[in-house]
């Protein structure tokens, strides 16, 4: 199935930053200082601005450096690929970044006395965290995981766009954004665990025969 920000979209997105990462490498700037860098950016958007109600300001600030995951990706495959430390540097940073970002909305909402919407943004912390493990896992055995339809980057976009809207005076914008967003993970977990069922049963056929 495909994902809800197409590949063609991403392809466009790479082709963008293709030149940012150029120059970036050729001053001599790594793939993980852009990793961290992109990290401590989300931080403040979501801490020091949407975690104290300044919801456009935070929603746009994360956004900007959630981006940051397309550049240094690309700077690695400039640089002739990614090092096993920055794969686990950059995985370390998107759930550090990621717990930020929705503990800083949980914060918010809580202020409000929203609980309905605090439960939905722990439910996508959750769930948000259980997609990447599962994936991780998988290929840990050996085995392929990149499907579904809301990564990492479908749920930044759903819950940014869900701040915005209600940081510009649209209230259930955020609550309804991060419902939807709770749904689509879990179905994104489902979908990969249905994926990796299926090459398991697969593997298993194989030796069978």
């Amino acid at each position: 199935m495909a994902k809800i920000f197409q590949v063609s979209v991403r392809a466009g997105m790479t082709r963008v930053v293709e030149p940012i990462a150029r120059a970036l490498l050729r001053a001599g700037v790594t793939p993980n200082t852009v990793t961290v860098i992109g990290t401590v950016g989300v931080l403040v958007g979501a801490l020091g601005f949407g975690a104290r109600g300044h919801l456009v300001a935070g929603a746009l600030i994360v956004t900007v450096f959630a981006l940051t995951d397309l550049l240094d990706g690309t700077m690695a495959r400039m640089s002739g690929g990614s090092t096993k430390f920055g794969a686990f540097l950059d995985s370390s940073m998107d759930r550090i970044a990621d717990s930020a970002v929705f503990g800083a909305v949980a914060y918010w909402l809580a202020t409000q006395g929203d609980r309905a919407g605090v439960a939905a943004a722990l439910i996508c912390l959750a769930a948000g965290g259980l997609v990447s493990y599962v994936k991780a896992r998988a290929e840990g055995l050996g085995m392929t995981c990149n499907v579904g339809i809301a990564e990492r980057t479908e749920r930044l976009l759903i819950v940014g766009v869900g701040g915005l809207l209600t940081g510009l005076g649209l209230d259930p914008a955020l609550p309804v954004a991060l419902w939807l967003l709770a749904a689509v993970s879990i179905f994104t977990v489902g979908q990969r665990m249905r994926h990796v069922y299926r090459q398991a049963e697969q593997a298993r056929a194989g030796v069978r025969g």
